[in-house]
């Protein structure tokens, strides 16, 4: 490996490792405290025993949330759909579509359309819609938006 390798990676895996908390907290809202440690532990693991490839990837952010959410789903016994996890992340966590852009890989111009279809960014728009529409779930309101935008492009 020579000097540029070694200092490139740098900065990515540092950015990854400030992601920890993040997962950690993702993983809690499903496992309890120790399986949520484990979880992230493991997905650290692979990550750097995949570094190459990782670091190859389009969207390497994309790539360790994926394998976060298999391995999370795998020790819950429950899977989730991709819009479950958004709104967790935004609705539960209250993280901002930047930052669930850039912990999930997804495009944050895709999250931030979608959020503007699921309710606007101040949250004013989810309010009146829950009092219009007390039915509709946060989860749903996230899938329904993501099917609008992904079938529009």
């Amino acid at each position: 490996m020579n000097a540029h390798t070694r200092s490139s990676e740098a900065p990515l895996r540092s950015r990854h490792s400030f992601h920890r908390p993040a997962y950690y907290a993702f993983a809690q809202t499903r496992q309890s405290t120790e399986e949520a440690r484990v979880a992230v532990a493991h997905l650290f693991s692979l990550v750097a025993d995949n570094w190459t490839s990782v670091v190859n990837e389009r969207r390497p952010s994309a790539w360790a949330w994926e394998r976060h959410t298999q391995v999370i789903a795998r020790r819950s016994g429950r899977n989730t759909t991709p819009a479950q996890d958004i709104s967790l992340l935004h609705d539960q966590l209250l993280f901002s579509i930047g930052e669930i852009a850039t912990l999930t890989g997804i495009d944050a111009a895709l999250l931030a359309t979608a959020d503007r279809e699921a309710g606007d960014a101040t949250g004013w728009a989810h309010l009146w819609t829950s009092m219009i529409k007390p039915g509709t779930s946060n989860e749903a309101r996230w899938r329904r938006a993501f099917r609008l935008r992904t079938a529009a492009a």
